[in-house]
């Protein structure tokens, strides 16, 4: 055993001192891998990025009341007559002014996207007059709130970010009113930072909702109050209504999203490495050709196959771990923290988010790396084991 692994050494040794003399083939190998692991740690990154920021929405102790049966907020109506009800269910949080619960309306406008000019459908939401009590992450970062009563709205530094003609002082064409931006909010890297904010009682009437919202957040006591809040509401026969941590709204909506991105991350990764494999074959049967001579004096020195297979395989894997690093790197350097928004088809809505690259992404897309450079090295390694001894001395 101790014979085999010093065989091992010196042979693996001796392959990596031969590597830069072919620089050329073997950086082929490496930048192709490096391209696979790029992309790959790019497009989950969207993925991570996009469910973060949906993960992020909501507090513990905060619940959404939507319609019996609706899987969003765009397909629930909550009549006038349950908006008195609701606020006055047990285990809810109390203000200056009362219970602390917004009944919110949640409509959907076309806006300009900054980069192509193209059109994209923005929240706009109109909330209660305990709208910014129940976020109590939000803090305004430029201007300042809406004055109820008027058309005004603040808007989400994601959206501003992302949109064009929202910056303070602009004037937005929407429903059958006009309406100015008079701040720009930050609401913690959550959903809301993707949203428009005006007054509930002013949306209404500029989209014909009468007296109806389409849900509403309500801070709780405690987080434990969730059970008697929803037990209160669902056993009251003038109500047709769900309860749920508004976490748990927004970690749902976010499920189709994430897995057909990651889906289609995963699609391109195993299509990419698959060209990447073919890449790393050809690079070592190069290798493996420019070492006939090297081998043959082995072989007949005494060394085995196998030594000679696990040379030809570190190499291989080595390259490739090396591609990895460096498209790892690439993908944090060029994607970490990138801003962007995409359409939730869940909830039709646009999401601004940024891309999130995790340690685990870039351990995983070298993990990758290695195994296309396996892969990409068991036939030239086993080429070279078997390349008999006398054939090999021919080319000295």
């Amino acid at each position: 055993m101790i014979a085999w692994l010093s065989q091992v050494v010196a042979v693996t040794l001796l392959s990596l001192r031969t590597v830069p003399q072919r620089l050329a083939s073997s950086s082929v190998a490496v930048v192709g891998v490096a391209a696979v692991a790029g992309v790959l740690v790019a497009v989950l990154s969207m993925a991570v990025g996009f469910r973060a920021t949906m993960m992020r929405t909501g507090e513990p102790d905060s619940v959404m009341v939507l319609r019996a049966g609706a899987d969003a907020e765009m397909t629930s109506i909550i009549e006038g007559s349950a908006l008195k009800i609701i606020p006055d269910a047990p285990g809810l949080a109390r203000g200056p002014r009362g219970p602390i619960a917004s009944a919110e309306l949640f409509v959907i406008v076309d806006l300009p996207k900054r980069s192509t000019g193209m059109s994209a459908q923005v929240p706009l939401r109109g909330i209660g007059t305990e709208g910014f009590l129940v976020r109590p992450r939000l803090r305004i970062v430029e201007g300042r709130r809406f004055e109820t009563g008027r058309n005004e709205v603040i808007v989400g530094r994601g959206a501003a970010a992302n949109f064009a003609n929202l910056g303070v002082g602009s004037v937005l064409n929407l429903g059958e009113n006009r309406w100015e931006v008079v701040g720009i909010f930050d609401g913690g890297g959550t959903a809301a930072d993707s949203e428009l904010w005006c007054d509930a009682n002013v949306l209404a009437p500029a989209y014909r909702r009468g007296n109806t919202r389409q849900a509403v957040y309500a801070r709780l006591e405690s987080p434990q109050a969730l059970t008697r809040f929803r037990d209160a509401l669902t056993s009251d026969p003038r109500l047709n209504v769900k309860v749920m941590r508004e976490s748990d709204y927004y970690a749902e909506q976010s499920v189709f999203l994430f897995r057909l991105i990651t889906s289609l991350g995963v699609l391109v990764g195993a299509l990419m490495g698959i060209g990447a494999i073919f890449a790393a074959v050809n690079t070592m049967y190069s290798a493996v050709a420019s070492r006939t001579r090297e081998i043959a004096v082995l072989r007949a020195l005494g060394f085995g196959g196998s030594p000679v297979v696990v040379s030809v395989l570190t190499e291989s894997m080595l390259l490739a771990l090396l591609g990895g690093i460096a498209g790892g790197l690439v993908a944090f350097l060029g994607f970490n923290g990138y801003q962007a928004a995409t359409f939730n088809l869940q909830s039709f809505r646009a999401v601004a988010f940024a891309f999130a690259v995790t340690p685990r992404l870039v351990v995983s897309a070298v993990i990758y790396a290695v195994v296309i450079g396996f892969l990409g090295g068991i036939f030239p390694a086993f080429r070279a084991a078997r390349l008999p001894v006398v054939v090999a001395l021919r080319e000295l």
